[in-house]
C-alpha cells in the first residue's frame, strides 16, 4: 500500500510545491519473468516535490522499502568495473587518511555484494556489511564477508551496539536517498561510532540532477533527492557534525559527506562552507529553481520520442544498453515499449531473460546486439556511458550508433 507523504520526511513541515511529476510508474527493479507477461502490474505514483522550509527533495508517495530491497533484488554493484575502481580507490584513501590497521573496524550499510568491503578484508582489516537483500547479502558471504541481513535504523544499529559492534569508520554508498526515514537513518549513526570515528556518505548531489536534466534518477528506490544545504539540519539534529565534503563524478556528479559526532576532533574544512555556498549559488534555496525543472523534463521527453519515431519510420533497428533503474524510468515516463526498442541487453544474469517492468522490453545478454546488429544502441545507465561504448565499441563495424539522452538527445558515431 502507498502512504501520502503529507509533511516533509525531514522537518515536518507541509509539502506544497512540486518539482518533477512522471505520473504512474512501475517498481523499477520489479523484472517480469516472461510466463506473466499476460499478468497486470502495479503502478505507483512517482512525484516529487520540495519542502519550501528546509529544501528537502523528495517523493510524495512511498513505497514500503522491501518492495525494493528483498530476496530476489537484481542490482549487483559488483557488475560495473568503473564502480570497482571507484571502491578500491575510497578504501585505499581511507586507509591511508585514518590510519587503519587490522587494530581497526569499519562497518558498510548496504554492502551490496561486497563490492567494497572486499578491498578492506584484502588490506587485512576488520569489516561488517549491512545488507537488507538476501541475494546479495549472501553473495558477499560467499566472498567471506561478514554480513548481517538487517535493515539500518535506530532499533537494529541499538542492537549492533549491544553486541560490541563499535567503529573506526561507517560509511554508505548511494544508500542515504534509498531511506524513508532520514532522521531515524541518519539519527542510528552514532549508536556505532567509537568517539572518533568516521562516517562517510556518497550521493547523488541534487545540484547536478537540475543543472543535467537527471530526471531518469527519479524512482520509487529513490525517497530523496539531497544536497548538503536539506542534510545539515539532519545531521545536527543526530549529534553528527560535518566535517569535510568531496566532489565525485560518480553517477552524474555526487556528494561525499565526511561527518563524525559533534565532540570530535576532526578539524571542519573550508569545503564544507563552499558548498553550501555553491548550492545558494545555484539557487537550491529559491523555489523558482524548481519550478522550471518539470518543464525541461517534458521538453526532453518530447525530444526523445521524436528522435525514436524517425528513427523506426526510416525502418532503422533500435536496441538498448543496461537494464538499470534509470533506464526503466526514462522508457516508462516517455512512453517507450517494444514497438520501439527490440530489446535491451545487461551483462547481469539475474536481468537476463526477464522483461523490462512497465515497458515490457526484452532483457538480453550482451552478445545480442552482435547477433542482429542494431542501428542505434542508447544508453541508458548514462553514468557508465564511457564504459559501456568501449565494451561495445563494435557496433562501428556496421556504422553502427550509439544514442544518448542525457543531459540532451545526442548520437555517437
Amino acid at each position: 500500500m502507498n502512504s501520502p507523504a503529507r509533511s516533509c520526511r525531514a522537518c515536518g513541515a507541509a509539502l506544497h510545491h512540486s518539482f518533477a511529476d512522471l505520473g504512474l510508474a512501475p517498481v523499477s527493479n520489479a523484472f517480469v519473468e516472461p510466463d506473466k507477461a499476460a499478468e497486470g502490474e502495479m503502478f505507483y505514483p512517482l512525484h516529487a516535490m520540495v519542502c519550501g522550509q528546509c529544501w528537502l527533495v523528495q517523493l510524495a508517495d512511498t513505497t514500503r522499502a522491501e518492495l525494493h530491497f528483498h530476496a530476489n533484488y537484481v542490482y549487483f554493484s559488483s557488475f560495473s568495473s568503473s564502480w570497482l575502481a571507484h571502491a578500491r580507490a575510497y578504501v585505499e584513501q581511507m586507509t591511508a587518511r585514518l590510519g587503519l590497521n587490522g587494530a581497526s573496524r569499519v562497518m558498510e550499510i548496504a554492502s551490496n555484494d561486497g563490492y567494497l568491503l572486499q578491498y578492506f578484508q584484502q588490506a587485512g582489516i576488520p569489516c561488517l556489511g549491512i545488507e537488507p537483500s538476501g541475494n546479495t547479502a549472501a553473495a558477499a558471504r560467499a566472498r567471506g564477508i561478514d554480513t548481517r541481513e538487517l535493515f539500518f535504523n535506530r532499533a537494529t544499529a541499538g542492537a549492533l551496539a549491544a553486541q560490541g559492534e563499535r567503529v573506526d569508520l561507517l560509511l554508505g554508498n548511494n544508500v542515504l536517498a534509498h531511506v524513508p526515514d532520514l532522521n531515524d537513518f541518519v539519527g542510528a549513526m552514532p549508536a556505532v561510532l567509537k568517539p572518533e570515528a568516521v562516517v562517510t556518505l556518497e550521493f547523488p548531489h541534487l545540484l547536478r540532477l537540475i543543472a543535467d536534466q537527471q530526471f531518469d534518477t527519479i524512482y520509487h528506490e529513490h525517497y530523496s533527492y539531497l544536497s548538503l544545504l536539506a542534510l545539515m539540519p539532519v545531521f545536527a539534529r543526530a549529534g553528527l557534525r560535518v566535517f569535510d565534503i568531496e566532489h565525485l563524478p560518480t553517477h552524474g556528479g555526487s556528494l561525499r559527506v565526511h561527518a563524525c559526532l559533534q565532540t570530535a576532533s576532526h578539524p571542519t574544512t573550508a569545503q564544507v562552507e563552499a558548498c553550501l555556498a555553491l548550492e545558494q549559488e545555484a539557487g537550491l534555496a529559491r523555489l523558482d529553481t524548481y519550478a522550471g525543472f518539470g518543464q525541461r523534463m517534458c521538453a526532453t521527453k518530447r525530444a526523445l520520442q521524436r528522435f525514436l519515431i524517425d528513427a523506426k519510420d526510416e525502418s532503422k533497428t533500435i536496441a538498448a544498453y543496461g537494464a538499470a533503474a534509470k533506464g526503466n524510468t526514462l522508457l516508462n515516463y516517455c512512453g517507450i515499449g517494444a514497438d520501439i526498442i527490440d530489446y535491451v541487453v545487461d551483462s547481469n544474469p539475474a536481468k537476463q531473460g526477464r522483461l523490462l517492468p512497465g515497458s515490457r522490453i526484452p532483457v538480453r545478454a550482451p552478445a545480442a546486439v552482435f547477433e542482429t546488429r542494431p542501428d542505434y544502441l542508447l544508453i541508458l545507465p548514462w553514468n557508465i556511458k564511457d564504459e559501456l561504448m568501449t565494451q561495445m565499441a563494435g557496433i562501428r563495424a556496421w556504422s553502427g550508433q550509439f544514442l544518448l539522452a542525457n543531459p540532451h538527445i545526442h548520437v555517437v558515431a
